[in-house]
């Protein structure tokens, strides 16, 4: 089971790479739970996609090297990547965009339900990104 999970998680960080949101949005189910850093949560698909299509408006990002822990029932993951990036558009409520490189550490942690992402909670630390893209 905690194969099967390893390799949900891996295809969902090489669409997220590739900025493929329809591989995404095949990976999540109906239902799903997405609470970003800072953000309010959010539930469902359609919000998923507008989530990722503003973040692939306003972001260039790269993940890796992920590195990927599952509970041996297969229903929780915890995941750490470094995401190498640059701030392409204006992002509500964030500082004005001109194409700033950053670098920064990530937290993201799943729930898993009948071989989908149910749950994606996200975490890094925001000041130390608003002093990135403040320089």
């Amino acid at each position: 089971m905690a194969t099967d999970v390893h390799d949900l998680l891996q295809g969902y960080f090489n669409a997220l790479n590739e900025r493929d949101i329809r591989a995404c949005l095949a990976l999540v189910c109906d239902e799903l739970i997405l609470q970003p850093n800072q953000g309010l949560t959010e539930q469902g698909r359609d919000a998923f996609a507008g989530f990722l299509e503003r973040q692939l408006h306003c972001y260039r990002e790269v993940l890796e090297p992920q590195v990927i822990l599952t509970d041996p029932q297969g229903r929780h993951a915890a995941c750490e990547y470094l995401v190498s990036g640059e701030y392409l558009a204006t992002d509500d409520g964030l500082p004005e965009a001109c194409g700033q490189h950053y670098a920064m550490r990530v937290g993201a942690f799943f729930d898993i339900h009948d071989g989908l992402i149910s749950r994606i909670s996200l975490h890094f630390n925001l000041p130390d990104w608003l002093a990135q893209i403040d320089e």
